[in-house]
């Protein structure tokens, strides 16, 4: 269970304060696919940040299992991103000169894995992902979009996330390579009973999830 309660984050903008995020507060079972939808500048990516302990709230508190991820110090938080969220963005964040596979390897060596565990959990995440053993090699430019977003999110789930949080991830795709994606990460909250939440303006996506959250102004209304 994901519960966020009363989670609010301030930025200082020149003399002002401009309050982000407000008093937002939600509970996400375990294996849901979620959505946060909002206009440009609602707050989204900035909630979907603190959810991931990439920024720390003003006030408020997170816990994932009951463990409270907001009073962790960030010798902590860097483990707990590692081995409990797996992140996929807008344009994939693939690192251009690995290839598919290395980069899916990646986290796995960053969390103490050894190189042939590693090679062989991506390969089969890959395979499992539809990305075609012979497109395995080469590296991301080499690959069509779809391809690239598939290669994301076996690197989201190389290390066996419970979160995984996803900021537009079908932004820059086509229709039909959106719904693939879409469909993807569906099942695999349901088979891996990993939640999902994605941060989307498109609201085809937000009705299909099992809960969706509306930020407006920073507020979920």
């Amino acid at each position: 269970m994901l519960r966020v309660t009363g989670l609010s984050k301030t930025f200082q903008s020149g003399d002002q304060k401009v309050l982000a995020v407000r008093e937002v507060t939600m509970e996400i079972p375990d294996g849901t696919f979620g959505a946060i939808v909002g206009k440009s500048g609602s707050g989204k990516s900035t909630l979907l940040s603190l959810l991931g302990a990439l920024d720390k709230p003003t006030s408020g508190t997170i816990e994932l299992d009951g463990q409270d991820v907001t009073g962790m110090g960030d010798a902590r938080l860097i483990n707990y991103r590692r081995d409990t969220i797996g992140f996929i963005f807008q344009g994939n964040n693939l690192i251009p000169n690995m290839s598919a596979l290395e980069n899916v390897m990646l986290p796995m060596e960053f969390a103490g894995a050894k190189s042939k565990e590693a090679k062989e959990r991506a390969k089969q995440l890959l395979e499992q992902l539809g990305v075609a053993a012979d497109k395995h090699n080469r590296r991301p430019g080499r690959l069509s979009g779809g391809e690239q977003q598939r290669v994301a999110i076996a690197r989201a789930l190389s290390n066996k996330p419970k979160l995984i949080l996803a900021d537009e991830p079908t932004g820059n795709l086509d229709s039909a390579t959106s719904k693939m994606i879409i469909d993807i990460l569906k099942e695999l909250a349901v088979s891996q009973n990993t939640t999902v939440i994605v941060v989307t303006h498109d609201n085809g996506i937000a009705q299909q999830a099992q809960l969706t959250f509306h930020l407006k102004d920073g507020t979920l209304i």
